[in-house]
């Protein structure tokens, strides 16, 4: 899939919006991605993450046992990454601010895990994910997600596979463009859900 098609898959989902959104690591933007609207259409997740998996298989040689993903964001997403892999799928979810697993899932120690995040800002959560995963034992083989908001600029502790990269601009709080500041900022993410 090249990058204008993914862009239509957002846009035609009505998952690339406009506006004045607070990201989950704080900073601010015009454009939001709903990856959750864009895959909430079966066809639509599985056109995707074919593409991705297929990219995932061309850059990563050695065997993947385990999808992990953060929630919200990467749940959809790892689940379809991992069916196009079969292999099984889990998530981390935040208690008291903090990436743990719960429900019963685990990593066993050597297990080589494929981080899948559904976008890339600022490499964030993407790290504090790998930081679980190697404290389990697993073995961080890559990350893939599907759009680096970051074009590449995101500091992780792995390989970033993306099936495109989106050059959005991202504001901190002390440097809002003046035509941001005029419009009601809503926080669509959730990092801090409870």
């Amino acid at each position: 899939m090249k990058k204008e098609d993914v862009i239509k898959e957002f846009k035609d989902a009505g998952a690339l919006l406009e506006g004045h959104f607070i990201l989950s690591s704080g900073l601010h933007s015009s454009k939001y991605l709903q990856c959750a609207l864009a895959l909430s259409e079966p066809s639509r997740a599985q056109r995707l993450s074919t593409s991705l998996g297929k990219k995932i298989l061309d850059n990563i040689k050695i065997k993947i046992d385990l999808v992990v993903s953060p929630a919200m964001g990467g749940l959809i997403i790892g689940h379809e990454i991992a069916r196009y892999l079969n292999v099984p799928s889990i998530f981390l979810e935040r208690v008291n601010g903090k990436f743990e697993l719960r429900r019963g899932f685990s990593i066993k120690p050597n297990s080589n895990c494929l981080l899948v995040e559904d976008i890339v800002t600022t490499g964030l959560s993407s790290n504090e994910s790998i930081e679980v995963i190697k404290s389990f034992g697993g073995n961080i083989v890559g990350e893939a997600c599907l759009i680096d908001r970051s074009s590449g600029k995101a500091n992780l502790d792995t390989e970033l596979i993306s099936l495109t990269s989106i050059d959005i601009p991202t504001f901190n709080k002390d440097n809002i463009p003046e035509n941001l500041k005029n419009i009601p900022a809503i926080k669509p993410g959730s990092r801090n859900i409870s």
